[in-house]
């Protein structure tokens, strides 16, 4: 974007000065998660850079890593654990929060505030703790080392990012349009289908991938809750960590860190979608 013609040279320095802190602190957070990426492709079992690599020789590179997660069982089956639990617990947090974000918008909602804060409040208690309850709980109840029991703790860890996303999309939001839809003679079904449901869709697709890239990415939660039948491809990792090193954890990650980019992008368009359907941002 240009500067205004008007721009005095203090201000024009201090513009540049600011991208050059702004890209100073965006590589600074992305590097650790970027060099993962090139070692991923190590032909030798190493964590580190070989004097190849560095060099770029052709043959320091491979793929191997890559097809060892096709041709490894329990990579297959822990990639298969995470996605179930993950669509699961992404289905059940999208409906709950987004019923919630619903009754959250009502004027006439009673104590408002204080049942947003226990909504959203799997987001402000340490993970730990939240785990430990969960297992204490799930273990009363019989839920504990089950796909069931996980795939509700994961909802609940995603339910407040779809709690907030279409609690933001229904900031004005004009209560007359469903007071005009039952004024013409819709029922409330259809009401909610032909009026809420467009206008609030963004938020909730938005708040879905949020909630889904939560469970796929958890791992704490797992380590309480799950057996080995439900290892996940994060307790997976762990487990490569500590028993075996092999750059086969970093093809994995790599893989992970393009899906979650791949759903962030998503979520960012559907952001710019929401704003320009609204009014708020040009076309």
């Amino acid at each position: 974007m240009a500067l205004p013609p008007y721009v005095g040279p203090f201000d024009r320095t201090w513009h540049y000065v600011y991208l050059v802190i702004c890209a100073s602190v965006f590589t600074f957070l992305i590097a650790p998660i970027l060099v993962i990426v090139p070692l991923s492709f190590n032909a030798e079992p190493y964590f580190t850079f070989t004097q190849k690599m560095m060099s770029l020789d052709p043959d320091a590179f491979s793929t191997r890593w890559y097809e060892d997660i096709v041709n490894n069982r329990q990579w297959l089956h822990s990639a298969k654990n995470s996605i179930i639990v993950a669509v699961f617990a992404t289905l059940i947090a999208t409906t709950l929060g987004t019923l919630a974000a619903l009754g959250l918008s009502k004027p006439v909602m009673p104590y408002r505030s204080l049942i947003m804060g226990v909504l959203i409040s799997p987001m402000i208690v340490p993970l730990i703790i939240s785990a430990a309850g969960m297992f204490f709980f799930y273990s009363k109840i019989g839920l504990a080392q089950t796909y069931v029991g996980l795939i509700l703790a994961h909802a609940a860890l995603g339910t407040p990012f779809v709690v907030i996303t279409v609690t933001a999309t229904l900031i004005g939001f004009d209560q007359s349009l469903t007071r005009a839809s039952a004024g013409l003679g819709a029922s409330p079904t259809t009401t909610f289908f032909k009026v809420i449901m467009p206008l609030v869709t963004p938020g909730m697709i938005s708040g879905a991938l949020f909630a889904f890239i939560t469970s796929f990415d958890e791992v704490v939660v797992v380590f309480f809750l799950a057996g080995f039948e439900q290892r996940t491809i994060p307790r997976q990792m762990w487990a490569g960590i500590r028993e075996q090193i092999s750059p086969t954890i970093l093809a994995v990650a790599t893989l992970m860190v393009i899906m979650t980019i791949c759903l962030m992008t998503v979520v960012e368009l559907l952001r710019r979608r929401n704003e320009r359907l609204r009014g708020i941002r040009q076309t």
